[in-house]
């Protein structure tokens, strides 16, 4: 292993970085945490309820096999890029070398933070959905009053709060484990989830009484939004677009990879089908057991699949079922973390966070960014406290998640496309080679065309209560990280700070430079 170690510390210097972190994740581990990023078996089912709502089961299923088909363009677009820079940043980082240099501060400022703002989102939606999904067993487990139809206890926004804040401490303490321990731990994510899928797809279909037929789950579309049907299906897409998303999370790993540059890649194409084919299978599974459609969707536990459970399996059944689905959740969380600790890192490292210096040390004992990974703990946790007063103004933050980080993804690959008449992009071994601008174009369009639609109110006519405040925070966002930046971020950060460190030494022996046409062309 030594030699790939020094392959890979020589080509993060060549970058312009020191290998300060150490690195012990291997081609099954990274691809285990591809996986439990997305996570499948906990977010899909947590977020099942909007499309079956929105768009009636058939909608569910074809929004998310179109949506799993676009994320996997996606995702090949970012591989590209990332296996010519395996760093920390991400696409972030890949910002400098395919815009011009006197543009490429102010794209890595707006790339960076679009990155580092929906991952934080995105952490804190998962430690508040761990929340609901706990409530909604508890709930389910209390007593039902027949006449009120409704279950002795039901949750309060505080409860849920400060249950999500205690998971996000969890995840705090394990992103502080050191490289070594999260390869051990990370590599049990991604089989559990895989195997726990297939594992209740089966259980479900066995268990529920009266399935519904096909022709019922894949040609029943209803309207549910008001915007009528057609728009209702777009809207069904929510779903898929919030589980479907962070696919440069394994980047951010990528200093603590062996091989980076191509197993990274590798794991963000393989964890996308495996999630998109898993997750349709339980989709298409979940709507076959839904016998009562208007109990499942009002279901008094707040969460339609956990009903669809609590049908099959009975309260303790349905209980023994849901739990994997939560045990899948907090793995998504750490995972999600954990990219977000090291984008953290990264992003500091280069100066554009306040507190830089601090939150860029490595502790000398675990050889990881602790210090970036309770500012993290910290940005979350705050966050998720504005669901105690406003949960509408929280959901809103939730649902900016996938627009801001697909956003961070396709302007990289927007900006490699618009300068390659002045820029060289010079890819590293994971090229698309000649599909590289079709499916680019691709991801762009998608992209653009799905966070509009994000944005929208899912139901008309709309009102103050449910009005998506999500195009309000994206606002606010634009407009904070603009004001800063000409407040005086452009006098001072200058993008990703890198050095030439190790270009004029030799090659050392076996090194990746005497096998550079070794290319992977997908």
């Amino acid at each position: 292993m030594s030699a790939i170690e020094d392959d890979d510390e020589r080509l993060l210097n060549q970058i312009g970085y020191k290998q300060d972190m150490s690195r012990h994740f291997n081609q099954w581990s990274i691809l285990s945490y591809a996986v439990s990023v997305l996570g499948v078996l906990g977010s899909q089912p947590a977020t099942f309820g909007t499309p079956l709502s929105l768009g009636g089961p058939a909608a569910a299923v074809w929004a998310w096999l179109i949506g799993s088909i676009m994320a996997s363009f996606t995702s090949a677009s970012v591989a590209e890029l990332v296996s010519a820079y395996p760093t920390a940043g991400g696409m972030y980082f890949v910002t400098k070398s395919v815009v011009p240099p006197e543009h490429a501060a102010l794209w890595a400022w707006t790339i960076g933070w679009l990155n580092i703002l929906g991952q934080g989102a995105g952490v804190a939606s998962v430690s508040y959905t761990v929340s609901q999904m706990i409530l909604a067993t508890a709930t389910m487990n209390s007593a039902f009053d027949d006449v009120a139809g409704a279950y002795a206890y039901t949750p309060t926004p505080l409860q849920i709060v400060v249950l999500s804040i205690a998971f996000l401490v969890a995840f705090g303490v394990v992103c502080s484990l050191t490289t070594k321990k999260l390869h051990e731990i990370e590599l049990w994510f991604g089989p559990i989830n895989v195997i726990g899928t297939i594992a209740i797809c089966i259980a479900l279909l066995t268990l529920t009484p009266d399935k519904q037929n096909a022709s019922w789950v894949f040609g029943n579309f209803i309207d549910g939004s008001g915007w009528g049907i057609g728009f209702s299906f777009l809207l069904s897409f929510l779903s898929v677009a919030w589980v479907m998303t962070d696919y440069d999370s394994t980047t951010h790993m990528s200093e603590e990879t062996h091989e980076a540059a191509i197993r990274g890649p590798r794991a963000i194409r393989w964890s996308v089908t495996i999630s998109g084919i898993l997750g349709w299978i339980l989709t298409v599974t979940l709507c076959f057991c839904i016998n009562d459609y208007d109990a499942v969707v009002n279901s008094p536990t707040g969460v339609p699949a956990a009903q669809i459970f609590l049908n099959a399996g009975g309260n303790r059944g349905g209980t023994a079922m849901w739990f994997w689905v939560i045990l899948v959740q907090v793995f998504t969380g750490c995972s999600a973390m954990m990219a977000m600790t090291r984008m953290a890192y990264a992003f500091s490292r280069d100066g554009a966070l306040p507190g830089s210096v601090f939150f860029s040390k490595i502790n000398t004992y675990t050889n990881t960014p602790i210090n970036a990974v309770w500012l993290c703990v910290l940005f979350c946790a705050l966050m998720s406290l504005i669901g105690v007063g406003s949960t509408l103004t929280i959901v809103a933050i939730f649902n900016i998640t996938a627009p801001a980080l697909d956003f961070s993804y396709a302007l990289v690959i927007l900006a490699r496309n618009i300068y390659a008449h002045r820029i060289t992009f010079v890819p590293g071994p994971y090229t698309l080679g000649v599909w590289q601008r079709p499916i680019n174009v691709v991801t762009c369009a998608w992209v653009f065309f799905i966070s509009v639609v994000l944005l929208f109110p899912t139901i008309r006519p709309v009102t103050a209560t449910n009005m998506n405040y999500a195009v309000a925070v994206a606002g606010f966002i634009g407009i904070f990280s603009t004001g800063w930046w000409f407040a005086g971020a452009k006098r001072t950060y200058t993008g990703p700070r890198t050095r030439g460190l190790l270009l004029n030494a030799e090659p050392v022996s076996g090194s990746g430079d005497d096998c550079a046409g070794d290319e992977e062309t997908i």
